[in-house]
């Protein structure tokens, strides 16, 4: 019989070890008698069946009073371990016949253990977190986490009342990995992790941070589901991601993309409708915002609890893995914005997982973000490190994605962001630089590149770091692009400027040329510029007063675009942007697709579509947008006049010539030198244009005949340049 203080101890779960009394087990006393225990609060009666005959072997005792629940037996007539089954009768009166948890072994090979409890498994996700899955036979779900510091830990949910008694788990030594196999749990119950603290403290009930499957805020718990099957990335994908393919980039939330009666949109609607919309207007990749779990719908995905688990909001994960295919069978590539920076502080989530600073760096200075009151990923500890870099090949290998879109990494590179003198702590050399970070990185990279080749990162990272698109063996973080915010932050600046104000700020559209090549560059017009008061991108264009058809300000727009996708770098245009949205992005509302019925609006969209066309078919567009041998400045001090001009070449020196006019002034008989690469300069037959931003196609003017006019004398180029506009020549 076991001693009343260990009964007492499994009643209130704080016992140390459940598994060396619980279940099945051979008396002390050297009997060689066998004792089956179990707690089952509740209960009515508890008996012991054997497995393979079905006999009742005997009903257990409550040695701590009836209705303590627990219970135990000396099985009569045995002394060899056998397959068991319990016979319970719950309050209900009704009696279930179930296979007892105590029963079955640790599940988690020692080896495996071993990389986990080191913090260097390149897969965490294989082994914690909750997995389907027949133990001899028997149904039910594999679950572990990692919680060191923690006394106790129980599995609750769905399956056990969220009774703590009922499930704790087994403790794998020094790894601080604990393990139980619950059978008849099943796909789709909810579950949660309950701990004591290493004082004994009862914390708040943990989501499972490996958990594939969250329920709908603002319900917070994990539900059981199946490891993704794998979803690898074809040649074909793993090529149009390439340093020299054309990259344009539907940015776009998927909550408020559209949206339904019923509040968001689900994966099937987005199938349906997403990839053929942005293919059809020639992007090549949508990048969607975090869709990984989050509780707060304002953080637009931004605060995330759940690195392994699609959001509900969406409907369910299979969904998104369709959703992926339908966009690759469109010819799009799909990447997702990730957020390995920092992690909101919610109670069910990371912060303090095992009653200590798990995740996150315990010194404030180091582990608590000021701007957005969150907490940020302790990057030195081995197990953080192989949760978020496991996490990142993830998402690469379950779900078939093209790459990742890596949030903030500014904020990860830097002890002093956004942080005054005395409140940050530096580096072990001194410096400001965050060292753990750095290599959690590179490490990253490294592992994405040995497990997913073909699999892109790029960087939102707004400092001047050096390399950060450049390999980890050149001493680069990795990357294999970066957003361009310079670029976006002075080229909207010029943009804004009133025309006859723009000779002011010239350099602000060609400073960019000095640094366009030291990084593998995205030109980024995000959801951060048109968000928080900035308006939209047409709202940001200076227009004319009194002007009730907004022609300027269409035309600004539609001039800064096609310089844009001339200019070097890959390009990423966020929702809505691509019909010249009005307002701002509201994260609660659709898009107001009703505007493209306004032929100013179409104009915008066919111009967007048509660019990205250009793009696409034209080498000197993209084959060396991180090359400078692909660029040829031919007019880039007219800050008179506001006019730039410049060659992009291909790889066998084939150019297209873009020329922008950015007053609305038209320029008759504008003189541009001719491309020095190419070999007839004379024959101005020979060029023609590819398109003109101020077509009446697109909503322009229509009042130039640009090739019409256009002649070749004294190697130069002679032709009429349309008010605010860009314009593309190509070689016959």
């Amino acid at each position: 019989m076991l001693a009343d203080e260990a009964i007492q101890a499994l009643l209130q779960a704080r016992h140390g070890d459940p598994f060396a009394v619980l279940g099945l087990h051979e008396a002390d006393d050297g009997s060689g008698r066998l004792w089956v225990r179990t707690v089952q609060p509740g209960a009515r009666s508890v008996s012991v069946l054997d497995a393979d005959s079905g006999k009742r072997l005997g009903d257990l005792a409550e040695p701590a009073g009836p209705g303590s629940g627990f219970f135990e037996l000396p099985v009569p007539r045995r002394r060899k371990r056998f397959d068991y089954r319990l016979a319970v009768t719950g309050d209900d009166g009704v009696e279930r016949v179930l296979p007892d948890a105590y029963a079955f072994g640790a599940l988690l090979p020692e080896v495996e253990l071993a990389l986990l409890a080191r913090g260097e498994h390149p897969r965490p996700w294989l082994w914690l977190g909750a997995h389907p899955m027949a133990v001899d036979g028997v149904d039910g779900v594999r679950f572990a986490v990692w919680a060191p510091a923690a006394r106790r830990v129980s599995v609750v949910g769905d399956f056990n009342r969220w009774d703590g008694r009922r499930h704790p788990m087994r403790r794998r030594h020094e790894a601080g990995v604990w393990e139980i196999f619950i059978p008849k749990a099943k796909r789709g119950q909810f579950y949660k992790f309950e701990l004591l603290d290493g004082e004994g403290r009862l914390l708040p009930l943990k989501a499972d941070p490996y958990a594939f499957r969250a329920q709908m805020r603002p319900e917070n718990a994990s539900v059981i589901a199946g490891l993704p099957a794998p979803m690898g990335l074809s040649a074909a994908r793993a090529a149009a991601n390439r340093r020299d393919a054309p990259i344009s980039i539907y940015e776009l939330h998927p909550m408020s993309w559209r949206r339904t009666d019923d509040g968001f949109p689900d994966w099937a609607l987005l199938t349906r409708e997403l990839p053929g919309y942005a293919a059809g207007l020639g992007f090549t990749h949508v990048e969607l915002m975090p869709i990984t779990e989050h509780p707060f719908d304002a953080s637009w995905g931004y605060q995330t609890l759940g690195l392994h688990a699609p959001t509900a909001r969406l409907g369910d994960p299979d969904g998104l893995r369709r959703f992926v295919r339908a966009c690759h069978a469109a010819g799009l590539g799909v990447l997702l914005d990730f957020v390995p920076a920092h992690f909101p502080e919610d109670p069910h989530g990371l912060g303090k997982f095992d009653g200590t600073p798990l995740y996150e760096y315990a010194d404030p200075r180091e582990g608590w973000h000021r701007d957005w009151h969150t907490l940020i990923y302790d990057f030195g500890k081995p197990q953080v490190r192989q949760f978020l870099a496991g996490a990142a090949l993830f998402w690469a290998e379950r779900y078939g994605l093209d790459g990742l879109r890596v949030d903030a990494v500014a904020s990860m590179l830097y002890r002093d962001y956004s942080r005054p003198p005395g409140e940050w702590i530096p580096n072990i050399h001194g410096g400001r630089e965050n060292l753990e970070a750095i290599a959690l990185l590179r490490h990253t990279h490294e592992l994405l590149g040995r497990e997913a080749p073909g699999f892109i990162t790029i960087a939102e990272e707004s400092t001047a770091f050096p390399g950060v698109s450049a390999p980890t063996s050149l001493g680069g973080l990795g990357f294999h692009y970066k957003w361009n915010m310079g670029w976006m932050n002075d080229t909207l600046h010029y943009m804004r400027e009133q025309p006859i104000h723009r000779r002011w700020h010239h350099e602000k559209i060609s400073f960019g040329l000095v640094y366009a090549f030291n990084e593998n560059f995205v030109l980024p017009l995000s959801h951060d510029e048109v968000v928080h008061g900035k308006g939209s991108l047409l709202g940001k264009m200076p227009g004319e007063p009194g002007d009730p058809a907004d022609w300027q300000r269409f035309a600004h727009l539609r001039s800064y675009y096609g310089f844009m996708w001339a200019h070097p770098g890959k390009k990423l245009l966020f929702m809505g942007q691509e019909f010249g949205q009005r307002s701002e992005w509201n994260f609660e509302q659709p898009l107001p697709w009703a505007l493209v019925d306004d032929e100013r609006h179409a104009g915008v969209l066919r111009l967007v579509g048509d660019l990205n066309r250009l793009y696409r078919a034209q080498p000197a567009l993209h084959r060396k947008d991180c090359d400078s041998a692909g660029f040829e400045w031919l007019q880039a001090e007219d800050r008179e006049q506001s006019v730039f001009a410049f060659a992009r070449y291909d790889d066998d020196e084939r150019p297209v010539v873009a020329i922008c006019n950015f007053t609305p002034v038209p320029r008759e008989r504008y003189r541009i030198p001719l491309p020095t690469r190419v070999p007839d300069r004379a024959d101005s037959s020979s060029w023609r244009v590819l398109l003109d931003t101020d077509a009446r196609r697109y909503g322009g003017s229509g009042i130039g005949d640009v090739e019409r006019h256009m002649e070749v004398t004294d190697g130069e180029l002679v032709l009429d340049l349309p008010p605010l506009a860009t314009i593309f020549l190509g070689r016959v």
